[in-house]
């Protein structure tokens, strides 16, 4: 068993911790690009939702970022790196506030017809199914958090984030406050809790058994570097 888990777990060089570390962070970084796939993604699946189309909230997903700072979060919190933790809520939250905002604008505008909007099925699902939904969770974080420190299975993370399923009930939350639907939000306040949690669970325990708790100084160099980065960004626009 133990000969089993350093197999999968203890099998990446220094320098492919630091790579995944890196690119991890850079894509949980607090950017306009960002927050402007998140708000896109988030709009699809508003739209999804109120067209009642399985195949636009695929889509939705395929496109949101919203795996990659619950991902750095949890690192930030394996390596106790605060100002990493920080970064990363600061992406999450902004991001779903963005998001809540565009979404109730969408269900303003475009559902004429209250009472003939249908919710995702799941979102109605009653509060038994939630140990189920986590434990859903759980796994799509492992395999989340475990797929971005391999390079050959970064292909696999657009599956991971259609099976976690975070942006339907984040835009059900919108769609829900347009309608003032209160049964509505909270369903699928509770169901975006339950993934967040499970997300970050499991992608603590990878972290741990891959022994990313020793690399607070690599994590802190990355957001150094991320900061420079997007300071020369900010430079640019504002000169240009």
């Amino acid at each position: 068993m133990e000969a089993m888990l350093q197999a999968l777990f203890d099998n990446l060089t220094e320098k492919e911790k630091n790579e995944a570390i890196e690119n991890i962070i850079q894509h949980a970084s607090p950017r306009h690009d960002f927050f402007l796939m998140m708000t896109l993604s988030v709009a699809m699946a508003a739209f999804g939702i109120i067209l009642n189309s399985v195949i636009i909230l695929i889509g939705s997903m395929l496109i949101a970022p919203i795996l990659y700072p619950l991902i750095s979060l949890a690192l930030g919190v394996i390596t106790y790196d605060e100002k990493l933790m920080g970064r990363s809520l600061l992406t999450l939250t902004k991001s779903t506030i963005l998001s809540l905002i565009a979404t109730t604008i969408i269900g303003f505008l475009f559902v004429s017809n209250k009472s003939g909007l249908t919710i995702p099925f799941y979102i109605n699902a009653g509060s038994s199914s939630s140990l189920m939904y986590a434990i859903v969770a759980a796994i799509a974080g492992f395999a989340a958090a475990f797929a971005t420190t391999k390079p050959y299975l970064n292909s696999t993370l657009p599956g991971v984030a259609i099976s976690v399923a975070l942006v339907p009930p984040l835009a059900t939350i919108g769609v829900g406050l347009s309608l003032w639907n209160w049964i509505i939000v909270s369903n699928a306040i509770l169901l975006f809790l339950v993934n967040i949690i499970g997300i970050l669970f499991s992608a603590m325990i990878v972290f741990s058994l891959m022994r990313f708790s020793v690399k607070k100084r690599v994590t802190q160099e990355a957001v150094k570097q991320e900061e420079k980065i997007i300071a020369k960004e900010t430079f640019q626009n504002t000169n240009s």
